[in-house]
């Protein structure tokens, strides 16, 4: 929670201390996502539930083993009893429980919320943050701009050149012009979410910033959106510093901190 239900690791470690190759994502608001992971190959909560159990990284289990010792647990049977109407506790029930908590995790009470609705003021670096945000010299409204602050779609911004290591959506449709596109994250509660994009690489918002400020890696597949490719944004410093602030007026604090 205090990570933004997210990884302070670049990579997550599994079973028998094996790593994963993604950084791990956060599941603030995810009852919003159309889809899941990073190469978006679950549509639904309940379909990435499945998954880890089974990934031979993360659990390398199966779903019979989970089951029965769910079943021979003390309280889990109540509590499936409660919550379903059950007497058997099966995979599709588990699914259903984590996802439903996942739906839970409802982040909306940030200072840039409490702004909006009129509670309070942000300062001058805020506000010139917020304004680089939304204007063109900026672009970040562009994948950032809903009250997401995410726009539940597929880019490749810029990381790498070709051939990537990593081909994201591409491997999941198979197609090309998909490859190295990586759905976007929400930037809600960013200030605790580190590392950043999908292998971790930036350990700091200055650094994620830096990179669009210099303008990224060419591509076949780079979002027509990287448009200053190349010669990037030309930020001052003054403006990058704005526009860090404006990122960490998105912290929800009693989110992060809540019981």
């Amino acid at each position: 929670q205090s990570a933004a239900f997210s990884d302070t690791n670049q990579f997550s470690t599994g079973i028998d201390g094996f790593i994963g190759d993604r950084n791990a994502s956060t599941i603030i608001n995810a009852g919003w996502n159309n889809s899941n992971f990073w190469d978006g190959r679950a549509s639904s909560l309940e379909e990435q539930a499945f998954e880890p159990v089974v990934n031979p990284v993360e659990m390398n289990d199966t779903w019979l083993n989970v089951e029965m010792k769910l079943n021979a647990d003390i309280e889990y049977p109540t509590l499936f009893k409660n919550a379903f109407n059950i007497d058997y506790i099966d995979s599709n029930h588990v699914v259903m429980a984590i996802a439903q908590f996942e739906r839970t995790l409802i982040s909306a009470n940030s200072k840039f919320d409490k702004y909006l609705r009129g509670e309070t003021q942000l300062t001058a670096s805020e506000l010139g943050g917020y304004a680089i945000f939304n204007s063109e010299k900026g672009d970040c409204f562009h994948c950032h701009g809903t009250q997401m602050f995410m726009d539940n779609l597929f880019h490749n911004n810029g990381l790498d050149p070709e051939p990537f290591t990593d081909l994201g959506l591409g491997k999941i449709t198979n197609n090309a012009s998909d490859n190295a596109k990586f759905k976007t994250p929400t930037l809600r509660n960013i200030e605790f979410s580190a590392p950043y994009m999908h292998d971790g690489r930036f350990s700091t918002l200055e650094e994620v910033v830096e990179h669009y400020n210099s303008g990224g890696e060419y591509s076949l597949t780079v979002d027509p959106l990287m448009k200053k490719l190349g010669v990037g944004l030309q930020l001052t410093n003054q403006e990058k510093q704005d526009l860090v602030a404006f990122l960490k007026t998105l912290t929800d604090s009693d989110f992060i901190t809540e019981k």
